[in-house]
């Protein structure tokens, strides 16, 4: 049996919130780690490295000396940490839905859209 990879993608990202991607996130961490899922360090690293930065209570701009500003430099950094996240999320969950149906019986192709 035959899969396209535009149908995986669909049934795999699903078009969920970021809130509802948190468990994906530290399943993809995970896989990372055991070396299952193949992904460069950096796209992992700096986005996690973002989130940090906006939970911890160290900042270059606090928000207490500069309530505004201090509060924007953590909005810029959401604003470059969560896309990056996200994109990272939905290229795991496409793997992890190719695997899953990467056996010998099915076979997963590439898609091409023509218009």
């Amino acid at each position: 049996m035959k899969y396209s990879k535009l149908n995986l993608a669909k049934e795999a990202i699903n078009h969920k919130g970021f809130i509802k991607k948190i468990p994906d996130i530290f399943r993809m961490v995970k896989m990372w780690r055991k070396g299952a899922y193949p992904m460069r360090s950096i796209d992992i690293i700096l986005p996690l490295l973002g989130l940090l930065y906006v939970i911890s209570p160290i900042d270059l701009i606090p928000e207490v000396a500069i309530p505004v500003v201090g509060v924007l430099d953590d909005l810029a950094i959401l604003s470059l940490a969560i896309p990056k996240l996200i994109r990272e999320v939905d290229k795991f969950l496409l793997w992890e839905t190719e695997q899953k149906y990467n056996t010998s019986a099915t076979k997963v192709i590439d898609a091409e859209i023509v218009k």
